[in-house]
């Protein structure tokens, strides 16, 4: 089956299987998101891109393309629920921006200048987080965290390891390593893992690396998130 459907007055293609998100990705249409990468089964959990379907909230990453739809993505509406839900993201955990390394190339960062959050709002919780620094490649800052579980499908799904793991539950949840004592060092991650590779923020990094690109040619800092996609596929092909 294939067919097309609109978003914001666009008409976009889609084929059999597509997602609303597969569809628009295809078609250069950026439909802002945390949680989804192509490459694994998407989930729905940031309810970023949530959009309008024929007057319905839905998750653009899991709800199938269908032919005649009408989906509204870039409105005043749903721009002011996502950038609610970005300023939630940003109290929630301890994203110190002008000192992080991730900073020009973190995608929370990049999106929350794309739907025009450029202050917070709320009080910040200030959570008392640890930095995982027993692996001899990499770190982990859970300080950054978003719970986006894209490192726990990456390991589980494509490593073949399941490194991680979601614990917890509403604000107690949080990013938990799978060894005997909890740390990383201890468990068989490997920095050449696809799960060390898709942090959208700055919460998995490598060892000695630190500020290899100045501020201003890092991948946001030239052009926006809605123009050159997410972090994780730049990342790849610097690996490469």
């Amino acid at each position: 089956m294939s067919g097309s459907f609109s978003i914001d007055g666009v008409t976009v293609p889609f084929t059999e299987g597509q997602t609303i998100m597969d569809a628009a990705l295809a078609a250069k249409i950026y439909i802002p998101h945390l949680c989804h990468n192509p490459e694994f089964v998407p989930q729905g959990s940031c309810r970023l891109c949530c959009v309008s379907v024929n007057d319905r909230m839905v998750a653009a990453c899991t709800t199938p393309a269908a032919d005649g739809l009408e989906v509204a993505n870039e409105t005043h509406e749903i721009t002011t629920q996502r950038r609610l839900l970005l300023k939630l993201l940003f109290v929630e955990g301890n994203h110190v921006c002008p000192a992080c390394e991730k900073s020009g190339a973190c995608q929370l960062q990049a999106v929350a200048y794309h739907c025009g959050m450029l202050a917070p709002e709320f009080v910040h919780f200030y959570p008392k987080r640890e930095v995982d620094a027993s692996h001899p490649e990499m770190i982990i800052d859970f300080n950054r965290c978003i719970l986006c579980e894209l490192c726990v499908r990456a390991s589980r799904d494509y490593d073949g390891k399941s490194v991680f793991n979601i614990s917890g539950r509403g604000i107690n949840a949080h990013l938990t390593v799978n060894s005997p004592s909890g740390k990383l060092g201890d468990s068989n991650f490997s920095a050449h893992d696809k799960a060390a590779r898709v942090c959208p923020v700055g919460a998995i990094l490598p060892r000695n690396h630190a500020y290899e690109t100045p501020i201003g040619q890092r991948l946001y800092d030239q052009e926006s998130i809605s123009q050159v996609g997410d972090v994780a596929s730049h990342q790849e092909l610097s690996d490469d």
